[in-house]
């Protein structure tokens, strides 16, 4: 039988109190498919019980005007379940073949810029039971003699189950109960927490050799049937050993067949052979019979450890490791060092000369080097010295040491690297060794310091060796060490000095290095040189597209701002209507774009301005017209459902205008009910009184629906001139909802719902919670706290990650939730009533930028205020930093943080405060418990501050 439930997390204030303005969103979770069992738990939550394997359907019901937006997502059930990186933004949330790491808890956020977003949550709590492992072990003392002729046997029996399941033993069918058979123990190691239970045969007798039987139960939970497992005891039972056919280490050309065969030397009953690699899986061409692996044509990519185990479930299993090295050889490069006790970058008569040769080969220590003069092999002499692995290189590498060089040795050397008895290829350098050999120069040509390229075309990067013999290879990189080059690596190595870039883009804008590399010519100091690469691009205007709506015969003004471009000379500027060029006095080049005129009947339409340099054109669209914008349904209206005679309902619809002064006045509605795209019902509805408001509500009762059937409902406001869009949604029959009181929760930044505070949806990137344990091991040094404001590993905090793709000047803003001012005096008549902010801030780097903290007043239109700031390198500690405030109304404390110029400029925030009243030196902030947004005289908890947070919402709305 299917089970709905429907689930509600807390009460919200009546609507009643506050019909006619926009309220904040809330939401309630209603769940039904394969339920098992839904309960309370004993802090009020509610679990959702599912068996492995069935489908979950959990959807989330919202209310709030606008229309709420919705995103579920879901923190663990396990300590092996990471957070959910993914969101689903939709209602109805379904996951078929539900597994055990998919169980926790599961939250639905609903969001429409009102208030606080509204979040509730449900607990999904997957059970399962799998088949039992049974183990059979001997102490360390008994190992002596032949294996079951000792004192003590262990039958090991483990079971992953949820919930915990009850064990039952048996031998040959009949249960074993511990008070009656004194020659068994039944019990629980304490490290296994309830998974396994272990049966102790002490003294073993004759007729404890036997089948035994665990047999594992969840009483019959979610329907899961009770699984069981069989062993059986005998004076010949042994554990496994195996030997492998080839030594540990296998080294094997490419192309070539491996066997490899883990042979079972013992073991009762017969072990089960298994092979696996490390690191990886198998590759896809290995074949496993019996207990040979083989692998086919092997390539590099199928280097690497095998593991062949051996199991028969006694004692513990047998394993043997055998590394598989497929040999390479590639890349053979070479060096020039001259004397280097003398610091010489030029070969000389009477000095040392070293001659190194490398190659990139697997394994590296089975290559063969080989040197040659002048075509006749090499032997060490008091003039020629051999280094087969050079100390003083990279390793793998050889090098011929010439001492007190002669005229005699000036010669052709080479060198070959070769695999004795493989089929791998040798590889050969020849190195002429002259008078003639000299450093490089290296040099960027005339005019070519710096190239300008537009974006998305071609652009070329040169650095020469001018002069030098033998000429080096030219490596490229980008001169701010954090970037990589476009093709994604640090370096890039081009044989004629030449960097090729296809389709430029603005970040690949900046300076280049180039450089002589140390191989393939004199292991001298580097040459180097730099490249600036200029892109240039349109430029950049805001707005790209805007709706600009006005009443009939009224001035508009159409501004198109140039934010950057490349290069900044602007140098055209036109307006377009409906695409034809208006003619006007030419503009102002330097003025930000502006277009004015009166509208009426004849000047609606699409507007362009087209800004030009000389890298191209970019275009602001605007739509004028004086079309009313569209109405808003008021989703949750209270009880909208009355029940007429017989089988008929009516539908209270209500709803709000959007920015109803904007265009001529609103004289009416059309409303349009519709069954299946054919229409009911059409009607014009008159406004008898005056024209719509902001916020407040209007209605119309829609009579003679039938019970169940679903409409769809259209509407669209009349002006005097116009009519505008339509909208739509559908109404349906439903059952009032009552709803439950709210429940009490602790949070801080330690909860995933960040007591309250939200990301601005506004700025460029968003803050990050984290603590010490969930640090990214490979995060920046050098910047960034190690723990919270408390010291401790386990506490969260706020922070901005300035690494990659963040660049300098990205903010991102953190809000806290609305706070309402009922009180517009203070004491004593003192004005407007104070609060207290105060938080924790951390900036240590050498790239920090700046920490604002901003007031947002609500009214008609919000207000940021800056009240406090503080920039660059303020040391390793967290410092407090505290002021006082005084609101006009509802308002919201902002955290703004904009990124410095390099990525070591984490900044972070933690035990944030706003305290009714002024503040006073001794004000603290509790950290253990991570008490934060204090309303009053007291601190109240901040998960509370949801409720509260949305109780002043209402409340400063319907004053």
């Amino acid at each position: 039988m299917e089970l709905f439930w429907i689930l509600l997390f807390s009460s919200v204030y009546p609507l009643a109190r506050c019909q006619g303005v926009y309220a904040p969103a809330n939401a309630q979770i209603v769940h039904s498919g394969a339920a098992c069992n839904v309960k309370d738990d004993n802090i009020s939550e509610r679990i959702y019980t599912i068996k492995e394997g069935d489908t979950l359907v959990l959807q989330c019901i919202v209310k709030g005007h606008p229309r709420p937006q919705i995103r579920w997502t879901k923190t663990a059930g396990s300590a092996s379940d990471k957070f959910q990186e993914t969101s689903i933004y939709n209602e109805t949330l379904r996951i078929e073949g539900i597994q055990r790491v998919q169980g926790g808890r599961y939250y639905c956020k609903a969001d429409n810029g009102v208030g606080v977003a509204a979040i509730k949550s449900i607990r999904v709590d997957v059970q399962y039971l799998d088949t039992p492992v049974l183990t059979v072990h001997q102490t360390i003392s008994d190992v002596r003699g032949s294996y079951y002729q000792e004192k003590t046997v262990f039958l090991r029996c483990t079971v992953n189950s949820n919930p915990p399941a009850r064990f039952i033993w048996k031998r040959a069918n009949v249960l074993i109960e511990q008070s009656k058979d004194n020659g068994v123990d039944i019990y629980e190691p304490l490290y296994t927490q309830g998974e396994t239970k272990v049966l102790k045969l002490k003294n073993l007798r004759t007729k404890d050799f036997s089948d035994y039987t665990c047999q594992v139960s969840v009483r019959n939970v979610c329907n899961i049937e009770d699984k069981s497992v069989t062993f059986r005891l005998t004076n010949a039972t042994s554990p496994p050993l195996v030997r492998l056919s080839v030594d540990d280490t296998v080294v094997v050309d490419p192309g070539q067949d491996v066997i490899i065969t883990c042979e079972v030397t013992a073991g009762f009953p017969r072990p089960n052979v298994m092979w696996a690699r490390y690191p990886g899986l198998l590759p896809l061409n290995a074949q496993v019979r019996g207990a040979s692996l083989i692998l086919r044509a092997v390539t590099p990519m199928d280097a690497g450890f095998y593991n062949c185990t051996a199991v028969n479930n006694v004692g513990n299993p047998a394993r043997k490791n055998v590394n598989v090295v497929v040999r390479t050889m590639s890349n053979l490069t070479f060096q020039i060092t001259p004397d280097s006790n003398k610091d010489s970058e030029t070969i000389q008569m009477g000095r040392d000369l070293k001659l190194s040769c490398h190659v990139d080969a697997t394994p590296r220590d089975k290559v063969n080097y080989t040197w040659y003069k002048n075509a006749a092999l090499v032997f060490n002499s008091d003039s020629l010295i051999l280094l087969r692995s050079d100390p003083d290189m990279a390793p793998g590498t050889s090098s011929l040491e010439i001492v007190d060089m002669k005229f005699r040795d000036l010669a052709t050397y080479s060198c070959v690297a070769n695999f004795p008895g493989s089929s791998v290829p040798e590889l050969r350098v020849d190195v002429n060794i002259s008078q003639n050999i000299s450093p490089p120069t290296l040099a960027v040509p005339t005019g070519g310091q710096v190239v300008h390229a537009r974006e998305g075309g071609n652009a070329e990067l040169v650095c020469l060796v001018v002069d030098g013999k033998p000429r080096p290879p030219i490596l490229w990189s980008r001169v701010e060490k954090d970037l990589l080059m476009p093709s994604g690596k640090s370096v890039v190595e081009t044989p004629d000095g030449r960097l090729r870039l296809r389709n430029v883009s603005r970040d690949m804008m900046g300076a280049y290095r180039c450089q002589t590399a140390p191989y393939n010519g004199l292991n001298i100091k580097r040459r180097e040189a730099q490249v600036q690469l200029n892109v240039q691009y349109p430029p950049i205007l805001d707005p790209v597209y805007q709706d600009t709506r006005a009443r009939n015969h009224q001035m508009v003004t159409l501004r198109c701002t140039a934010l950057r471009s490349n290069p900044p000379l602007i140098t055209d500027i036109r307006w377009f209507r409906n695409g034809d060029f208006i003619r006007m006095p030419k503009p102002d080049l330097k003025e930000t774009p502006e277009l004015k005129f009166k509208l009426d009947p004849t000047s609606n339409g699409s507007y362009e301005c087209r800004v030009s340099n000389s890298a191209g054109t970019s275009t602001c669209r605007f739509n004028v017209s004086a079309t009313p914008y569209n109405a808003e349904f008021y989703f949750d209206t209270p009880n909208p459902v009355r029940i007429l005679k017989g089988n008929n309902y009516s539908y209270n619809l209500q709803w709000t205008q959007r920015e109803p002064e904007a265009t001529d006045q609103i004289i009416g509605y059309w409303i349009n009910v519709r069954k299946n795209k054919q229409s009911l019902f059409s009607r014009q509805i008159a406004l008898k009184a005056k024209e719509p408001e902001t916020g407040v509500l209007m209605s119309y009762t829609i009579p003679d629906l039938r019970i169940p059937l679903s409409y769809e409902v259209r509407l669209a406001p009349v002006t005097t001139y116009t009519t505008g869009e339509y909208v739509s949604r559908i109404i349906q029959y439903s059952e009032p909802y009552t709803y439950p009181r709210p429940s009490d929760h602790v949070c801080g930044f330690e909860d995933e719902r960040m007591c309250g505070f939200s990301q601005d949806r506004s700025d460029v990137f968003d803050w990050t919670r984290q603590n010490h344990l969930t640090q990214n091991p490979k995060r920046s040094a050098n910047t960034g706290p190690e723990t919270d404001r408390s010291g401790t590993k386990e506490g969260y905090y706020m922070y901005i990650e300035a690494s990659r793709p963040r660049v300098q000047g990205d903010k991102a803003r953190l809000l806290s939730p609305l706070f309402n001012v009922t009180t517009v005096r203070g004491p004593k008549g003192s004005g407007r009533v104070p609060y207290c902010v105060s938080f924790y801030y951390h900036m240590k780097g050498k790239h920090i930028g700046t920490l604002n903290v901003l007031l947002r007043v609500r009214s008609i239109a919000s207000v940021d205020t800056l009240l406090w700031s503080k920039s660059d390198h303020q040391g390793p500690n967290w410092k407090k930093a505290y002021f006082d405030i005084n609101p006009s109304g509802p308002f919201q404390i902002v955290f703004e943080g904009i990124r410095g110029p390099g990525f070591e400029g984490d900044i972070a925030i933690d035990d944030v405060s706003i305290t009714l009243g002024k503040c006073k030196q001794e004000n603290t902030v509790a950290s253990a418990g991570k008490t934060v947004l204090i309303g009053g005289s007291q601190a109240l908890p901040l998960a509370s501050w949801l409720t509260f947070g949305l109780s002043c919402v209402l409340t400063s709305l319907c004053r």
